[in-house]
């Protein structure tokens, strides 16, 4: 989240050298939106319309999105237009009435996950929907402790941003949160083998030092995919023995899969199912809805009784009818147009074309990443490891002006991130490899000139 890429809105020296109708923009921003939104790319591009996996600005360029998993299933994709169109034609009301459309949904979502996550909560946003999975925890287990990876991004709710290390020092972590290196299988002693062991062992040791304070443990808190703490999916399996940890302690897995989740990563619908668990609770959200607000909490039943019986708890629009139809139209185009064995096909292409611009160029350190999630990290040694924030900032800015967008991620802002929409094709990874390799070739003609 807090990266080098995210700019103010309005910076005087970058709006210089824009076209006037930017300037115009970036300025009217500042004065109604205020300082704090930001946004992406030293050169901030607009968007006036969107079809599969491209944006078009306003001068109709289309542009290459390999970052925006919010529209899972593509932009403005049809079956979900047409669910929504259909649905705000007849109804759409608050959830304090009964409606088959919810009903409909919560059992079609819950038919996707283990059969013991068999009740659905929903919300609006993802952060609503970590914010209610917290209180779960804290009321079933009686603790309060929590444990997150030390780039960790979870949500924007005064709690949940306090589970988020990744907001920065102007974000302070809450006294019960405690932190954990992210599961590291480039930088682990051993390597992979010894990631599950290492991750578990410091998560044994944060709940340690929870308890020498006099705090109980409530959750073990995962993206599963990994993705602000620099996308981390291998080994498979490497999650278990810290989930084991956390619930010898009487403690919750509260599974993330706000941006793993749904066919993400190819070998399975859901990101904590590549390692061989099953959380106590499963967030989700973002793409959901393929952009309308619908997110959710999926619970073991035997968690909501006295959540249930002491807390009261409503949301008044958090799967209403119209999100309720996006989203099963999201699983229809899930399920019709095979986009999990999509994901895994081209997620696999990706995977091979960036391990040959490896072979290449030595500023790549390492490639990892599962289906269409995908992290290159880029070095300035490669037998030191030590990261390149700026070639990465460099590289996001650059293929932005060729008109291919992605992100970076990492506590620096170094590992390049490859998250595209569902229905990426096989052409649309070349042109990106192409990209990326032209630029990677440019960059080391330059610094041949400059030695």
């Amino acid at each position: 989240m807090n990266t080098p890429l995210m700019i103010n809105a309005f910076d005087p020296a970058r709006a210089e050298g824009l076209e006037p109708r930017l300037r115009q923009l970036l300025q009217r921003r500042e004065r109604v939106l205020g300082p704090s939104y930001k946004l992406f790319y030293e050169r901030p591009v607009e968007f006036v319309r969107s079809q599969g996996v491209w944006l078009y600005d306003s001068h109709g360029t289309p542009y290459l999105d390999v970052y925006n998993n919010v529209p899972a299933v593509g932009h403005c994709h049809p079956a979900v237009v047409e669910a929504v169109s259909r649905q705000m034609s007849v109804l759409n009301t608050h959830t304090r009435y009964l409606h088959d459309g919810v009903l409909d949904y919560a059992e079609r979502l819950l038919a996707t996950l283990p059969d013991a996550l068999a009740n659905a909560m929903f919300t609006c946003t993802g952060s609503e929907a970590n914010d209610l999975a917290l209180r779960i925890a804290r009321t079933h287990t009686g603790g309060t402790g929590v444990i997150v990876t030390e780039n960790a991004y979870h949500g924007i709710t005064a709690a949940i941003a306090e589970l988020s290390p990744s907001l920065g020092s102007g974000v302070p972590l809450g006294m019960h949160v405690r932190t954990v290196p992210a599961p590291d299988a480039y930088r682990a002693a051993g390597g992979g083998d010894q990631v599950g062991p290492s991750f578990a062992a410091a998560v044994q040791a944060a709940i340690a030092e929870l308890q020498r304070h006099g705090i109980r443990p409530a959750a073990l808190i995962t993206d599963t995919i990994f993705s602000s703490d620099g996308v981390f999916a291998d080994p498979a399996g490497f999650l278990v023995p810290a989930v084991d940890a956390v619930r010898r302690a009487g403690g919750l897995f509260i599974a993330d899969e706000v941006q793993p989740g749904f066919a993400r990563t190819g070998d399975a619908m859901w990101g904590f199912a590549r390692h061989g668990v099953v959380p106590d609770l499963v967030t989700m959200g973002k793409p959901m809805g393929n952009g309308l607000p619908i997110a959710a909490v999926v619970a073991r039943p035997e968690l909501l009784d006295r959540f249930a019986a002491e807390a009261r708890y409503f949301n008044t629009f958090g799967g209403n009818p119209v999100s309720c139809a996006a989203a099963m139209a999201v699983l229809d185009v899930i399920q019709r147009e095979g986009l999990q064995a999509n994901a895994q096909r081209v997620g696999l292409l990706l995977l091979q074309g960036l391990h040959k611009l490896a072979e290449k160029y030595a500023v790549i350190g390492d490639v990892r990443g599962a289906g269409l999630f995908i992290g290159a990290e880029l070095v300035k040694d490669r037998a030191s490891k030590e990261p390149n924030p700026e070639l990465a900032l460099r590289v996001v800015n650059r293929l932005r002006d060729r008109q291919v967008l992605i992100s970076a991620s990492s506590p620096c802002g170094n590992v390049l991130k490859i998250r595209p929409p569902l229905p990426f094709s096989a052409a649309d990874a070349e042109l990106l490899l192409e990209t990326l390799d032209e630029l990677l070739r440019e960059d080391v003609f330059r610094a041949v000139l400059s030695f």
